[in-house]
């Protein structure tokens, strides 16, 4: 190891605090220091290569120095790096804003711009509310979310969390929110199964709905899967399903494509598979291929002109952030969409999609494997210390961290959930790097379980 490694890991453990990790047990290793990229593989400081297996935490989508928004972000840096959208426009988030909205699901046509996913459900959030109230609505002050969910990590967005082991510790900092069980079939809240069940949690969620939608302004969602929680896949048709009930309950329906969007579950948008709108969606993550921090809140027109009025009425939506609109991000995600339109990345998506899952196809037969969960390039693999009772292994075996761990000796970054390996490679990915990807996932587990 070179002594540069070994100065740039003693300063990381010295100054920096990292996110969701316990820094007891980080300080007891030796950190991997990352110092460049290459489509899809990072290169630490010895030079070593390792496939990007999580896409950097799910964001970057085209590769690392992709050529298109490399020159994008040169380009923009010519011109002018910041600029204020109060008070004034910029070209670079105009012109990002119209391409963003031709692309959106038809009716989403105006775009609030914030820095990452927590700030746009915060904005969402503000948004909703102060919809419903304008429109008579005073009552409808919460919101209803789904156990399990992942929404950011500002007070609003831990609110409509449903996640424990995250956000118990600041419960007596967050607002109410009414929150129903998610239909996950493979830990079913019903205690049901797929055969049998008849899609009775549907009727379920839509009861409680119904109970709480006079004091509710809207219903929060990760379409299709929830990402933090596990990669936990709903049953198919819930999305829609879900958009049909707010219709009929005058409830504005929030989708938070943060984790999903940006072909990251096959389609440009994961509602798209349902065919839904919703009245209010969040992007960030990959909206500029992982390059730069950017979010967007896009909503319908309806909810725009909630907020038109003389300027004494005091409509206005009193929201905002220095960097909004940050000009060199919104380059980025105009690099990051012109990637999508002239290699026409999405057409590519279905056959690696289809490769992935046939190479996990057989997980589910090894031991300690509960269940592997799939929605496009987003894929969790669950591991159970008992198959039969889907009895979770105990945390301080940090099971899924030595899976990992393992990977990461035969060239692989992935990263947990807990004990759920959590696999998404960025969309560019080669059918010779999806086999590496999956038999290296695989490999590591086989060589970790059977050491039990």
């Amino acid at each position: 190891m070179t002594a540069e490694t070994r100065r740039l890991q003693a300063l990381d453990q010295k100054r920096i605090w990292h996110p969701f990790t316990q820094m007891e047990a980080w300080l007891a290793e030796d950190p991997l220091v990352i110092a460049k990229g290459d489509g899809a593989y990072l290169i630490d400081t010895e030079g070593r290569r390792y496939l990007d297996g999580i896409s950097s935490l799910w964001t970057n989508v085209h590769g690392h120095r992709h050529p298109l928004i490399d020159q994008a972000v040169r380009e923009q840096l010519d011109q002018i790096a910041h600029t204020t959208l109060l008070g004034l426009a910029g070209s670079a988030s105009v012109e990002f804003a119209d391409q963003l909205c031709s692309i959106l699901p038809d009716g989403l046509e105006r775009i609030f711009y914030s820095d990452n996913g927590s700030t746009a459900a915060e904005i969402a959030l503000k948004m909703a509310f102060t919809f419903q109230r304008r429109r008579g609505g005073e009552g409808r002050s919460k919101f209803i979310t789904f156990d399990g969910a992942y929404h950011g990590d500002t007070i609003g967005s831990v609110s409509l969390g449903g996640i424990d082991t995250f956000h118990a510790a600041y419960k007596p900092l967050l607002f109410e929110t009414i929150q129903i069980p998610y239909p996950h079939c493979y830990r079913c809240p019903l205690t049901m199964s797929p055969a049998d069940c008849g899609q009775l949690c549907f009727e379920e969620v839509a009861s409680a709905i119904r109970r709480h939608a006079s004091d509710c302004a809207g219903v929060v969602i990760e379409p299709l899967i929830q990402g933090a929680a596990g990669m936990r896949t709903a049953p198919k048709g819930f999305l829609r399903f879900l958009r049909n009930l707010c219709d009929e309950l005058d409830l504005l329906l929030i989708a938070d494509e943060v984790a999903t969007g940006f072909g990251r579950t096959g389609t440009m948008f994961a509602c798209e598979q349902e065919g839904v709108v919703p009245d209010l969606m969040t992007l960030a993550k990959g909206i500029t291929g992982g390059y730069l921090p950017l979010a967007v809140t896009a909503v319908k027109q309806k909810v725009f002109e909630a907020f038109l009025g003389r300027h004494e009425e005091f409509k206005t939506f009193f929201h905002g952030h220095t960097y909004t609109g940050n000009p060199l991000a919104c380059a980025a995600g105009l690099g990051n969409l012109r990637v999508f339109a002239e290699e026409k990345v999405l057409d590519a998506t279905p056959a690696k999609i289809e490769r992935l899952a046939n190479n996990l196809r057989n997980a589910p037969n090894m031991d300690f494997v509960g269940d592997v969960r799939q929605a496009g390039f987003m894929i969790g693999i669950e591991l159970v210390s008992d198959k039969k009772t889907k009895e979770p292994f105990p945390a301080a075996m940090r099971l899924g961290h030595q899976v990992s761990m393992r990977a990461r000796e035969k060239g692989l970054i992935i990263r947990p959930l807990g004990d759920v390996i959590v696999l998404n490679p960025p969309l560019c990915v080669t059918n010779e790097q999806i086999d590496f990807l999956t038999r290296a996932t695989l490999d590591s587990i086989q060589e970790i379980v059977s050491a039990l």
